[in-house]
């Protein structure tokens, strides 16, 4: 497993704290940091990700209820919904990370912590989500390219 596979499956498990338990970020990665004691280059993803993640939360959630046909957002397993937020994050935010690599790794965190069907649903929604982007007219808001 890559290092960033590793921050990643930690990046999910903040954000599945914070939504699941229903507890404050701040309070998620203080424990987080204190038990899993992370290397610092993966902390630092972890933390700066969850922070941008959660902040954004209903924008991604916006893009993920317009990609997924069929599918009401309070419906999605909540370890599919954050697997997808991370990754939506990073296609639209980190263009220095090959979006095969965050699709690859979307996939396999989704089958390793949910489904097998988990792994496919998330391939769908991102390769929807890049499709509809290449697609768009430059300038275009993101939010509305995933409510089309």
């Amino acid at each position: 497993m890559t290092k960033r596979r590793a921050a990643r499956e930690l990046l999910l498990k903040v954000l599945f704290q914070v939504e699941v338990g229903r507890l404050p970020l701040e309070e998620v990665l203080a424990t987080t940091l204190e038990e899993v004691q992370p290397p610092d280059e993966e902390w630092a993803y972890v933390e700066s990700t969850a922070r941008a993640v959660t902040g954004e939360a209903d924008r991604l959630d916006e893009i993920i209820g317009g990609l997924a046909e069929g599918w009401r957002l309070d419906r999605l397993a909540k370890v599919d919904k954050n697997v997808l937020r991370a990754a939506l994050y990073e296609l639209l935010h980190r263009p220095e990370i090959p979006s095969t690599v965050v699709i690859n790794d979307a996939v396999e965190i989704a089958k390793k912590y949910s489904t097998e069907d988990s792994g496919r649903f998330v391939n769908g929604i991102l390769g929807s989500f890049l499709r509809r982007r290449a697609e768009s007219e430059p300038g275009e808001d993101v939010v509305e390219i995933g409510a089309i």
